[in-house]
């Protein structure tokens, strides 16, 4: 099975994790802060603020196309 090393991504989660570097086929995996999958936003620290904010502003937004 062959897998595509340029979707993958690296999330160092907590504090004491020692941030190693990771390597698919030779590249090297890409470290991000936060990830969306399945409409779900998973941070680094595991906190909930960007999928709630997310998740107002797009109430705000169909409520506003209903009434204008």
């Amino acid at each position: 099975m062959l897998f595509n090393g340029d979707k993958y991504k690296i999330i160092h989660i907590g504090h004491s994790n020692c941030h190693t570097d990771y390597y698919m086929c030779g590249n090297k995996l890409e470290t991000v802060e936060e990830e969306e999958d399945l409409g779900v936003i998973v941070s680094k620290d595991l906190k909930w603020d960007k999928q709630c904010s997310q998740a107002v502003k797009k109430a705000n937004r169909m409520l506003i196309g209903c009434l204008g």
